[in-house]
């Protein structure tokens, strides 16, 4: 009797603490009734979403504590949420900025540079911007200029290419420094685009990434591609909300391919994960793939299944997205693949 008890306890607390490994990020840009809707909340809906984190007992926490978490092994709150936004929008210092402050909720915002100095599209000045930081607010970067990071100029080499992006990014941190006072080597993707080779930079420069594909943070998610949950137009209700605020950190123990480029028309690519099954029924894990129906994987082992697409995924960005309930807790596993393609003559999405 006194081992099965011990064995439930340490069941309960391995579930335990593999929730409390699910970091919810969630992305926002504009928060305005007269900006685009699928990059914006309302007023209302951002005020509507903040007190509901304040009512329900979320942790709102700086990213870099999840980071630091992630990086050491170590357990966060049951409940966790960080609070992104990109660009750095007037709107989130004259609308959001309130709201938070009256709730005591960290933030952090990621900036480019070229559009900060310049004033494009309603962007905060830098004196506000360093009034934010001021405040305890943490400003990252997000490019130089918001560029497009994995497209090459013409003719130019892997090597220029690496060598170039590099000089981005440590230029932007060179001016975010000089202007805010800040220095954490947290990049989010433009975009949400990126590629193995620039991981691959972020990591040699010690830079965390962000990118734009959903799902929670957590111990099984790689620093140079945090998952983040996008809170705009169709995605801007609490319904959606709700959801997303309890996803767990999908236990992937390895994925290929890993790079989220696709090149030479490889233009359906076939996706294979392997999972810690302890929480997870193979029946009930569903995949969503880009004009697709939910669609079972095909599992080719006890833990691990694959997915590919029935036809070419769209020029641009697309996502194949994977969710299954928690057999012995709420909430559902997620995991998102992104994918970006250029057209089939080599040539990128005019954005």
């Amino acid at each position: 009797m006194l081992c099965g008890l011990r064995v439930l306890f340490t069941l309960a607390l391995l579930f335990t603490t593999q929730g409390s490994w699910a970091a919810v990020i969630l992305q926002y840009h504009h928060v305005s009734e007269t900006t685009p809707k699928v990059t914006s909340v309302t007023p209302a809906q951002f005020k509507q979403q903040m007190q509901y984190l304040a009512d329900n007992n979320f942790h709102v926490v700086p990213l870099a504590e999840v980071v630091q978490a992630i990086k050491r092994g170590q357990e966060l709150p049951a409940k966790t949420v960080v609070i992104t936004f990109d660009d750095g929008y007037r709107s989130i210092f004259e609308t959001a900025r309130p709201i938070l402050k009256s709730l005591g909720f960290p933030y952090t915002l990621f900036v480019s540079v070229t559009p900060t100095a310049k004033g494009y599209r309603e962007m905060m000045s830098w004196q506000q911007l360093r009034q934010l930081a001021d405040e305890g607010v943490t400003i990252a970067n997000h490019s130089y200029g918001h560029e497009h990071l994995i497209r090459k100029l013409p003719g130019e080499t892997e090597a220029q290419w690496l060598a170039r992006i590099k000089q981005n990014l440590q230029d932007t941190e060179a001016e975010l420094m000089a202007k805010t006072g800040q220095d954490v080597k947290m990049l989010a993707y433009p975009y949400g685009e990126y590629n193995t080779a620039l991981q691959q930079l972020l990591s040699a420069l010690g830079y965390v990434g962000l990118g734009q594909q959903s799902g929670a943070a957590g111990t099984y998610s790689s620093l140079t591609a945090l998952p983040r949950f996008p809170v705009a137009g169709a995605y801007a209700n609490m319904a959606s909300l709700q959801v997303k605020l309890q996803a767990r950190n999908m236990p992937v123990l390895s994925s290929t391919p890993t790079n989220p480029e696709l090149s030479d028309g490889n233009w359906r690519p076939t996706l294979q994960l392997t999972l810690e099954m302890q929480d997870i029924n193979p029946e009930q894990l569903l995949c969503y793939l880009p004009g697709q129906d939910a669609v079972k994987p095909a599992w080719t082992s006890k833990n691990s299944f694959q997915i590919q697409a029935t036809k070419p995924l769209p020029v641009g960005r697309s996502r194949y997205n994977c969710t299954v309930p928690s057999k012995h807790g709420s909430g559902y596993y997620w995991f998102s693949q992104a994918w970006v393609r250029p057209d089939d003559q080599g040539q990128w999405l005019h954005e």
